[in-house]
């Protein structure tokens, strides 16, 4: 048996004990180029160890983003720029993720079907891919899961096991109005969160309006105050494109039960 051969052996063996199959694979791949190169040992082992950690990289982004709970993959690439111009610059400030060393949330606000949800669910497959743990789910998919939990006698243990997640979206704030038990268990994932680690809400009213929505103007106040404290607001404007070529211009205004019952 030749030299080579015993090394290819022994490095087959050697990835196998350390569970990683693919520094097998690379290390022959990469080792004519590496003697036709005349590369240093130096150089050859980290050209092996990259792909092995890209590929491991890569592989935790795809579970990451598969447990996030995303309604559809959706990428900042997909997005339609030309409906949204003025948002562009900022979202691609946040594409770095470096919003969510800093802890830092994002809100995005508009009609519906101008790209809330496709920007919230782009920006949480982008943390995902930065190595950030995310879910994702509605306003009133979060309420169930933490009255459930706060039923149960658990809350303060899921609120402390969210928070070891990088990115929580919340998505169609606004849409349905929350009673006050639920408000206030939503403005205890908000504290619980606040300059500790980052959410991304999307919502079809604006901030003004979220009074209604919580059923007391202190609870909203007090929520607006912390997440907008460290945060990246951005409104979106114009009519749905799901409307695009029906000959539709725009929806009926969304107005909360407050508004309904002051008209």
């Amino acid at each position: 048996m030749t030299k080579p051969a015993e090394s290819v052996k022994q490095i087959t063996y050697l990835a196998g004990a350390l569970k990683a199959p693919r520094i097998n694979e690379a290390a022959t791949r990469l080792a004519e180029q590496a003697r036709d190169a005349g590369w240093s040992f130096e150089d050859y082992l980290a050209a092996v160890l990259e792909r092995e950690v890209s590929a491991r990289n890569a592989s935790g982004a795809q579970l990451r983003i598969k447990a996030a709970g995303f309604p559809a993959p959706k990428t900042l690439e997909d997005f339609d720029w030309d409906a949204q111009p003025t948002a562009r610059q900022q979202v691609a400030a946040l594409a770095s993720g470096g919003f969510l060393l800093e802890a830092r949330n994002v809100v995005l606000l508009g009609p519906p079907g101008t790209g809330k949800t496709h920007l919230a669910t782009a920006l949480g497959i982008v943390a995902a891919q930065h190595g950030h743990r995310v879910l994702f789910a509605t306003a009133t998919d979060w309420v169930t899961r933490l009255t459930d939990a706060h039923r149960q006698g658990r809350l303060p243990n899921e609120l402390t096991r969210l928070r070891r997640y990088g990115l929580i979206i919340v998505d169609e704030v606004g849409y349905l109005p929350f009673e006050q038990d639920a408000a206030n268990l939503f403005f205890q994932l908000v504290s619980s969160r606040y300059e500790h680690a980052s959410l991304i809400l999307t919502s079809n009213l604006p901030f003004s309006s979220w009074g209604g929505v919580f059923g007391d103007q202190a609870v909203a106040a007090a929520m607006i105050d912390r997440i907008v404290h460290h945060a990246d607001v951005i409104t979106l404007k114009g009519a749905s494109y799901r409307l695009r070529g029906r000959g539709i211009d725009s929806l009926p205004s969304i107005r909360t039960t407050t508004d309904e019952t002051a008209g």
